[in-house]
């Protein structure tokens, strides 16, 4: 997969989106290596439970944005990472506890087993929550590498909401209140863009905030990061019901054995893939007027999409 972009040398370049993914994957896999680090003595199991889903699979889309967001805009990529690690702990915390008996009650993750069907629900509940926590420490310590304190802080506030009851939490709420009821479209945009797209909005406004973005950059990157995370929400609705659990390496077909509202279920399997694209092109066109630094950003808007192709 690659498009042609401005380059360095011969004016004419060809961008590899695969390679990218793959490098920046590993990026984040170090830095996140570094920063839950195995530990010894009575909390060790703790630590334990925590690296079995932080460096367990998953395509560390989240912290790829905000590494992205924050090139786009002229900033070193360090600058993120504190912001990359914290988002992909949060979104391992929300998978944990999402996969526990008292929620959606998978045993598969990645292809393995779910943190607590190793490790016992008590176990995997900490766990999550000492990576929820712990991200806010890691995100804070940018401050200590050089990053302007008061765009570590903005970005911080911006987490909390994000993670909390006006983002993730909030959204998941709704979404379990809502099962066996019909919502419309504007209600299950609303419902999707608390659950899912508020961390996919703090990873990239919060990557380009760190990276030195302006006032209009900021907005500009906003637009692309809702559109995106819709994009996202619509197709993992589409993998849901047309992926295997073997191609998804997690239980499929569970949401509307749980009488949940998708956006097949609302809008059809041919309406909700139109949909998808229409917003990776919305998403690319926000940010069109950037150079070709935010071309990774262009290009895994199509990503998101071909995911359920």
């Amino acid at each position: 997969m690659g498009v042609k972009c401005a380059g360095a040398d011969s004016g004419i370049a060809v961008f590899d989106l695969n390679r990218y993914l793959k490098e920046r994957a590993e990026f984040v896999q170090a830095a996140l290596d570094r920063v839950v680090i195995a530990g010894a003595g009575a909390d060790g199991r703790l630590f334990e439970a925590m690296r079995y889903s932080l460096l367990g699979g998953g395509k560390r889309l989240r912290p790829i944005l905000a590494l992205a967001a924050c090139e786009a805009v002229g900033g070193p990529r360090q600058a993120a990472l504190g912001l990359a690690c914290a988002v992909e702990m949060i979104h391992t915390y929300s998978l944990i506890h999402d996969d526990l008996p008292c929620m959606d009650n998978d045993d598969l993750r990645h292809g393995r087993p779910a943190n607590h069907k190793v490790y016992g629900d008590a176990m995997a509940t900490l766990a999550g929550d000492a990576l929820l926590t712990d991200a806010f420490r890691v995100l804070a310590r940018s401050a200590l590498d050089g990053v302007p304190i008061e765009r570590v802080l903005a970005t911080i506030a911006e987490l909390s909401e994000a993670a909390g009851s006006a983002g993730m939490v909030g959204g998941q709420v709704i979404d379990i209140l809502s099962e066996r009821k019909r919502l419309s479209l504007e209600e299950l945009k609303l419902l999707h863009s608390k659950k899912t797209g508020a961390m996919f909005r703090v990873s990239v406004v919060g990557g380009g905030r760190l990276g030195g973005a302006t006032d209009v950059q900021l907005e500009r990157l906003d637009q692309y990061a809702r559109a995106l995370g819709l994009a996202f929400q619509v197709v993992d609705d589409l993998l849901d019901v047309e992926a295997t659990t073997e191609q998804m390496g997690k239980r499929t077909g569970k949401d509307d054995a749980a009488g949940k509202n998708t956006f097949p279920a609302l809008m059809g399997l041919d309406r909700s893939h139109a949909y998808a694209r229409e917003l990776a092109i919305a998403a690319q066109a926000a940010i069109a007027d950037f150079g070709a630094a935010a071309e990774p950003l262009r290009q895994i808007a199509n990503f998101v999409v071909e995911r359920g192709r």
